[in-house]
């Protein structure tokens, strides 16, 4: 029997300050789809998972738990009784205690949303696939921004989640919208 949990990535207000500074992201309603997705969920009693990033070796890096870019965006407020991790790199899975959670809820697959589709999701989804998790990645409710290249150029937003959600639905996880995922 397969138990899903919505596991959600770095859904934390920097990534709003920097929206809201005029970086560009894909799907400007990607909160909404989050929030979607977290009340289908809750309303099932089926389990959300929260990965949040806490930079450890600078100080001056606004995604820290005692810093407000650190706190959990509105779309994706943990609740009382859901588990919450606190990563220190890229992957949800590495210094977190997330497979063991995973493993000891019987969780076997994923429903993955949050940010950033090429860093920290890509990061999370590649290793719980190895893992032998079954993911399926809300493509509609990821923060996708552009990417630096490294002639000094830049990867627009789009190209980069297409690039990433390529990469990822080619041997990694499923890539779904909101609504297939809930229908």
């Amino acid at each position: 029997m397969t138990k899903t949990a919505l596991l959600l990535i770095d859904l934390q207000e920097e990534m709003n300050t920097r929206i809201t500074a005029g970086r560009s992201v894909v799907y400007p309603d990607f909160a909404d789809q989050v929030a979607k997705l977290v009340t289908a969920f809750r309303s099932r009693n089926a389990p959300v998972v929260h990965v949040l990033h806490h930079e450890q070796s600078d100080p001056n890096v606004p995604f820290r738990k005692d810093q407000p870019g650190g706190q959990p965006m509105v779309c994706a407020m943990p609740l009382d009784g859901e588990a919450v991790f606190w990563k220190p790199g890229s992957s949800g899975f590495i210094g977190t205690g997330l497979e063991a959670h995973l493993r000891d809820e019987g969780i076997s697959d994923l429903i993955v949303a949050g940010g950033v589709a090429a860093f920290c999701v890509a990061s999370t989804v590649r290793i719980a696939a190895n893992l032998g998790f079954n993911v399926t990645v809300a493509e509609d409710a990821l923060i996708a921004f552009p990417l630096p290249d490294r002639d000094g150029g830049g990867i627009a937003a789009d190209l980069a989640l297409k690039v990433t959600l390529a990469t990822l639905a080619a041997d990694f996880a499923e890539v779904k919208t909101t609504a297939e995922i809930l229908s």
